[in-house]
């Protein structure tokens, strides 16, 4: 649905095969909760080494939030306590797509 933010995770493999994708969560028009427990969770069940990230936003503009900023940075932190590598967090839009690591906000 394009106009709810949803939150979802690619889960990957060393070899970066994807091992599956996961709907984090739903939100409403502007904001989705995101409880990084889930997250990490969902990758440690599913054996991956790798996560990208990724939420749209319904507005879209694909300019990332401070709150989307700050989420990151603390995924990729945890995710360094967990040998869990944050490859990339995407925020799309029906017009384009915005990559923090293209970014360099990883």
């Amino acid at each position: 649905m394009q106009f709810l933010e949803q939150f979802k995770i690619i889960l990957l493999s060393t070899a970066n095969k994807v091992l599956g994708i996961f709907e984090v969560s739903s939100g409403g028009i502007n904001c989705v909760t995101v409880d990084q427990r889930i997250i990490f969770a969902a990758a440690i069940k599913a054996n991956a080494t790798q996560i990208i990230l990724a939420h749209n936003h319904p507005s879209g503009n694909l300019k990332p939030s401070s709150a989307d900023l700050q989420l990151t940075k603390n995924l990729v932190e945890a995710g360094k306590i967990l040998n869990i590598k944050i490859t990339d967090h995407l925020i799309v839009t029906a017009n384009g797509y915005y990559s923090f690591a293209d970014e360099g906000n990883l």
